[in-house]
């Protein structure tokens, strides 16, 4: 299975040549600016497997968890289309432009979720504050 990602333009591009390895939802503050949205969505890859076409900018934070994340962002529309975790990649599923992409089994910041989200029941929960 390959599956592609791309920014508004178009002009940064993300092959990835694996099915995710987890699909999640985060509700932390964080994720809700980055995307402007009530939560944010993302794909994670094995880096072997994801191959990453275009220019970007970088902007990296430190996560509640203590561990650097390096947001790559499109340098000409500003689009967030993946992030480094480790060894991982992490691909926002907005930039896969799939309505068929797997539904998300994983939620952390529940504490956060805005009252009126509701995620499918097959979504696994995890609490953290």
């Amino acid at each position: 299975m390959t599956r592609r990602a791309s920014c508004s333009c178009g002009r940064l591009r993300v092959v990835c040549r694996a099915e995710p390895l987890r699909v999640s939802v985060c509700h932390c503050l964080a994720c809700k600016q980055r995307t402007g949205s009530a939560f944010g969505v993302q794909a994670r890859f094995d880096a072997r497997d994801v191959e990453i076409e275009g220019e970007s900018t970088a902007f990296t934070r430190v996560a509640d968890s203590g561990n650097e994340v390096t947001f790559h962002f499109c340098a000409t529309c500003g689009s967030t289309v993946f992030w480094r975790l480790g060894e991982l990649v992490a691909i926002a599923v907005g930039a896969f432009a799939d309505p068929g992409f797997p539904e998300p089994t994983f939620s952390v910041y529940e504490a956060r979720q805005h009252s009126w989200v509701r995620l499918a029941p097959t979504c696994e929960l995890e609490r953290w504050d």
